[in-house]
């Protein structure tokens, strides 16, 4: 797999940062080893995952074929022996390429190959034999790689990974570019064995991937691998709906090299002893989720053939549905949902699924990119006014004027009447009183002098007692 190293984070705020993309995370280079021309059984007999994977029981199924698959990467060679009729259409998004996309470009353009031989590969009849019509389990199968798709069609997509572009497309531009070719030009299934070593992935990626998913398109994508710096899945196998493919060793557990981990991961495959065509005819030994992905992709492409009406959403379903459980169990951050069971994912009995187990790009759209500015409205003409919003609140009302109630006059005047004759009362008896302590001093209120006085203490509501001197 190719990858993106992490540089700038690539959030919603952050979406001119700049990603420059290489080879190494997902494709184990230093495993890369070009073998000679070999006999068929030999190169057969190595491709141990076409059965453990339950792929050569999935053919008595399907092929793959009238399943167009595009693979975006770096070239594929289609005068490969074994490519031969399998490159239908291609497209550069390098700048750099042929118009075709089969020109081999970027820092490892050897890797296009690899993925197209083990995702199609159908394989070469012997100079001395006569030609087989359908590659595949019965009768006397061809030299070379054989594909797990082997009847689908693939279109190539060329871009320039791992280097400096001479052309001076970034990948920003480049895959963006790539996927919407793909998804215009008929693919059902993309392949991207590409990534990156950051889960973020730039804003300009956005459209294009929501419209793969508006279109019905499977997009399966590599996870990475640790040996390349991927200690945790990094885009495009992060934006969910796209189905992510982890690794395994020989024995069926989740590779410590050729693998990564992360919540986004839908299903494992082998990842570890793999081989694949090189440019030019000759073959070689390989590792990675590179290889691991085009596996997947080969799958969902049987299935697309066997059931041409079937959603997108129900391919992916059927695949991670079917797969074996592995490691903890359910889903975890190593398997996914499990190990990739390709007899049983195109022989099962699958419930019908109305979404995407792996989610959707639309919906994380519109939550995580929501604070972005929304596009503006175009002012309304004369001749199509827009109509005034439903008032919230009711109108305001004048309330009506009302004659005053005669019982309601007749109280208020009792109550005045009432109050000046109490005054009146107050002021007599008052008078009254004058005149009598004027008569008599002790009724006024005076007492002989004690020299004890009582004070109240306002500030601490407490009563004190001040003694004089008599």
């Amino acid at each position: 797999m190719h990858s993106i190293p992490a540089t700038t984070p690539l959030g919603p705020r952050a979406a001119a940062a700049a990603v420059a993309l290489l080879l190494a995370a997902c494709c184990l280079c230093a495993g890369l080893f070009t073998a000679p021309a070999a006999s068929a059984d030999e190169w057969r007999d190595k491709e141990y995952w076409l059965a453990d994977s339950g792929v050569t029981k999935a053919w008595e199924v399907s092929k793959g074929a009238g399943v167009k698959v595009a693979v975006i990467d770096s070239g594929i060679d289609a005068q490969h022996p074994d490519l031969k009729g399998a490159v239908v259409g291609g497209y550069d998004a390098s700048g750099s390429g042929q118009p075709d996309g089969q020109k081999s470009v970027g820092s490892k353009p050897e890797h296009g190959t690899l993925v197209a031989t083990m995702l199609a590969g159908r394989g070469h009849q012997p100079a001395s034999a006569s030609p087989s019509p359908s590659p595949g389990p019965a009768g006397t199968p061809p030299d070379g790689i054989m594909g797990v798709a082997p009847e689908a069609q693939l279109l190539s997509v060329s871009t320039w990974l791992g280097s400096a572009n001479p052309s001076g497309k970034s990948d920003q531009d480049q895959i963006p570019e790539a996927v919407r070719w793909a998804v215009d030009n008929g693919a059902k299934v993309i392949n991207i064995s590409l990534g990156s070593t950051t889960p973020q992935w730039p804003q300009s990626w956005d459209a294009a991937f929501l419209y793969a998913e508006q279109k019905d398109v499977v997009i399966v994508a590599a996870a990475g691998n640790r040996v390349g710096g991927n200690t945790q899945v990094g885009a495009p196998a992060t934006i969910p709906g796209v189905l992510t493919v982890a690794g395994l060793d020989r024995k069926n557990l989740a590779s410590v090299d050729a693998s990564s981990q992360g919540i986004s991961i839908g299903v494992a495959a082998p990842a570890e002893d793999l081989l694949g065509g090189l440019p030019g005819g000759s073959y070689a030994e390989w590792a990675g989720t590179s290889g691991s992905t085009p596996i997947v992709a080969g799958v969902a492409a049987l299935i697309r053939s066997k059931w041409p009406g079937m959603s997108a959403e129900q391919v992916i379903n059927r695949i991670v549905s079917t797969a074996k459980d592995a490691g903890a169990p359910g889903k975890d951050p190593l398997y996914g949902y499990g190990i990739l069971n390709a007899e049983a994912a195109l022989k099962a009995d699958v419930p019908e699924a109305s979404v995407n187990p792996l989610g959707t790009i639309a919906e994380w759209i519109r939550v995580h990119r929501r604070g972005n500015p929304a596009p503006a409205t175009p002012a309304p003409t004369a001749a199509a006014p827009v109509p005034s919003a439903a008032p919230t609140l009711p109108e305001a009302t004048v309330p009506a004027a009302k004659a005053p109630s005669q019982r309601d006059s007749a109280i208020g005047a009792a109550v005045v009447i009432g109050f000046a004759v109490l005054f009146v009362a107050i002021i007599a008896a008052a008078a009254v009183q004058l005149r009598r302590a004027a008569r008599n001093p002790a009724l006024a209120g005076e007492e002989p002098d004690t020299g004890v006085m009582e004070r109240v203490n306002l500030r601490s509501h407490t009563h004190v007692t001040d003694r004089r001197p008599s």
